[in-house]
């Protein structure tokens, strides 16, 4: 399959870098928002239904808040007659139940869906380091490649079954939260003892205690006073129940850990909700 044109839906703090990325790598996109062109790329042509879109693109990518959000997207997608697109890459994150039943939605409609989510945050996303983890069947991964490609540099399929790169982004968001709450714990309390915030990230840093928390979320955001990492707290606590939820339904996991980790996540996003996730630092240091 020869593809010419994109369509993305979802112009969110992900979403329009990822378009803007596909518009760099040389395809012709077509773009569409419920909020609107205004955060449209330059290079994209705005639609304003799903229809247009899906009759005029290819493949579509989508980046959307959760599985709702993507269910409704491909069932749009799926009744759309005269529709052009033949794949669907859903970079959001959704997971495991979600993925699969929205690639058994698509595949009866005689669609192809590679469940896609992304690592690495809006900055990764701009310097083409983010992680695209995917999986789905390998004729429908070949078929796409080149728009995988146009997303980022760092590619991995990780299974042949939508749901499995789910089970990984989980995963990774899950180690991510715990490094960075507990991170924040262990900083306030150094720092309620007396120490230099920068003397004890340097040591963190040269030292077991090393975790991107401290080499990347601290310097750029917390002590820039920027908290501005483009990942809200209420998508990670979100993210945090999908995990917890896949869990549930593996008898030989332990969701221990998860439940406290989701625990600390829920007051947060309660308690502040929409903040960037890097604010859960003065949020416990002042709890």
């Amino acid at each position: 399959m020869t593809i010419e044109r994109v369509g993305f839906v979802g112009l969110g703090n992900m979403g329009r870098v990822l378009a803007a990325n596909l518009v760099d790598s040389g395809f012709e996109v077509l773009s569409h928002d419920l909020a609107g062109s205004g955060h449209n790329p330059p290079g994209a042509a705005f639609v304003s239904t799903l229809d247009e879109l899906t009759r005029g693109a290819d493949v579509v990518v989508c980046s959307l808040p959760d599985g709702d959000a993507s269910e409704q997207v491909a069932g749009a997608i799926a009744r759309t007659d005269g529709r052009r697109t033949a794949s669907v890459v859903d970079t959001s994150t959704i997971g495991v139940t979600a993925s699969r039943s929205i690639d058994a939605l698509l595949s009866a409609a005689g669609i192809g869906y590679i469940d896609a989510p992304v690592s690495g945050g809006v900055a990764g996303a701009r310097a083409r380091t983010l992680s695209v983890m995917y999986a789905g069947r390998a004729p429908v991964c070949a078929a796409v490649e080149p728009v995988l490609a146009g997303l980022s540099d760092r590619r991995r399929r990780v299974g042949g079954v939508a749901g499995l790169a789910q089970a990984l982004k989980l995963a990774n968001n899950f180690l991510s939260a715990v490094a960075l709450a507990a991170t924040s714990e262990a900083v306030s309390f150094a720092v309620s003892a007396g120490l230099d915030i920068e003397v004890v990230l340097e040591v963190l840093d040269a030292s077991s205690g090393q975790s991107q928390a401290t080499t990347d979320k601290f310097p750029n955001h917390v002590l820039s006073g920027r908290y501005a990492a483009g990942f809200t707290n209420t998508l990670m606590a979100k993210d945090l129940r999908l995990y917890l939820e896949a869990v549930g339904t593996r008898p030989d996991a332990s969701g221990r850990i998860g439940d406290v980790t989701a625990s600390v996540w829920e007051r947060f996003a309660e308690a502040e909700p929409g903040a960037d996730f890097t604010r859960i630092y003065p949020f416990l240091a002042s709890t």
